[in-house]
């Protein structure tokens, strides 16, 4: 169960890293330089795949998404094998 708390913490540092990019904090900042190191190695794969449409970023819902589903594979192997 560490796994699916860490996806969990994980989904709230994607989501961090959208209102900090909402707010429009200058890139020296330290929380904008610390979100990116932990989000852009999954999030530039995804942008590369499926850019932007009409200059919105869907690249942290699609990561939330695939967050979700290994979060969903896990717990159901974990009840299954619970049994």
């Amino acid at each position: 169960m560490l796994l699916i708390q860490l996806l969990d913490l994980y989904s709230l540092i994607v989501l961090a890293a959208v209102v900090v990019s909402w707010l429009q904090l200058p890139p020296t900042h330290p929380i904008v330089g610390l979100l990116a190191t932990m989000t852009e190695p999954l999030l530039t794969p995804i942008r590369r795949i499926l850019p932007g449409i009409w200059g919105v970023d869907f690249s942290p819902f699609i990561l939330l998404f695939g967050i979700r589903v290994v979060r969903g594979v896990l717990l159901a192997a974990a009840m299954g094998g619970a049994s």
